[in-house]
């Protein structure tokens, strides 16, 4: 029998050992799971990075750590962690994600707010042009980037992507690098911003690339909040430069009361709803990833430290 130590707040656990249970079972993994295991018999760690477990070093035996967010910039640095992590993929979360950002990318493409909120009651008829002739470009083209692109290609968008290193994806024009960078801005109509947050990414929709877009853009924001420079977007909405910015993620949650963000007529804030974990498809994927682990296979989503995610 094989020991997991779940290590996340106590009121994840009542949302988590059952559908972890029935994965195991379904699986025909026989495991002992437990919130309290001594250090040195756990063999895999469910862990959320804002558990009470932060120092790895009691865990002489454990094989890896298994996230249960997809966010892994809490983890990366902590010098303790000697083992494997995994970052979580789950197809719950990514299919919410390209269902969220499908909406607010058809919102601003319709221009579907003039209509919405309408005090004068203006007679203001507007033709958009179809999906094929609307630019969206997606920053950050990993498994959340993909199934968004995916969304849109199906709804006829014209869709590209870019991201640090080369990537192919199917019916997406793809950049990288910094030269890649200014490319996809410029054509970014509409811009998703999807990368992970490292010192590479952050600020990277800075006062810079921001005035690389076409006047008029739209931004929308559910991957990470140090991806913009906040000063910057304000300034770039006061000036016209962006039309209007729906952001879902902040540098500081909830986002304070005394924020711009709240006040400003050309921002939407959602309070970081874009997609979140589901407990059943994610206990799959932790599941499938301690399959693999105790048949020697290489496990999923490995987390490169050097990179950051």
């Amino acid at each position: 029998m094989i020991n997991i130590l779940f290590a996340a707040r106590p009121e994840r656990w009542d949302t988590y050992e059952a559908p972890l249970r029935r994965a195991l079972e379904a699986a025909g993994i026989s495991a002992h799971l437990a919130q309290d295991i001594a250090p040195d018999k756990v063999d895999y760690i469910v862990y959320a990075p804002n558990s009470d477990l932060q120092d790895f070093t009691p865990y002489t035996r454990a094989k890896a750590v298994l996230n249960l967010w997809a966010g892994v910039e809490q983890i990366t640095g902590n010098k303790t962690l000697k083992i494997p992590l995994a970052r979580m993929v789950d197809h719950g979360l990514t299919t919410g994600m390209a269902e969220w950002v499908t909406g607010h990318v058809m919102r601003y493409h319709l221009g579907m707010d003039r209509h919405i909120v309408n005090p004068e009651h203006a007679w203001t008829p507007h033709t958009p042009p179809l999906a094929a002739e609307r630019e969206v470009v997606i920053l950050g083209l990993g498994a959340l980037g993909t199934a968004c692109a995916d969304m849109l290609l199906a709804l006829g968008f014209s869709v590209a992507g870019w991201s640090r290193s080369p990537k192919d994806v199917a019916g997406v024009t793809c950049f990288h690098g910094a030269d890649g960078l200014s490319q996809a801005l410029a054509r970014a109509e509409i811009a998703v911003t999807l990368l992970p947050d490292t010192p590479a990414t952050t600020n990277i929709l800075n006062a810079e690339a921001l005035a690389q877009m076409p006047r008029g853009a739209f931004i929308i924001n559910p991957g990470r909040g140090p991806l913009i420079d906040d000063a910057a977007l304000i300034e770039a909405l006061d000036a016209g430069q962006i039309a209007h910015a729906t952001l879902d993620v902040f540098r500081s949650e909830p986002l304070p009361q005394d924020s711009p963000y709240w006040s400003h007529p050309q921002v939407t804030v959602t309070p970081h709803i874009a997609a979140e974990t589901r407990a059943s498809t994610a206990s799959e994927v932790i599941v499938e990833n301690i399959r693999r682990g105790e048949a020697g296979e290489p496990l999923l989503n490995l987390v490169d430290r050097d990179l950051g995610y």
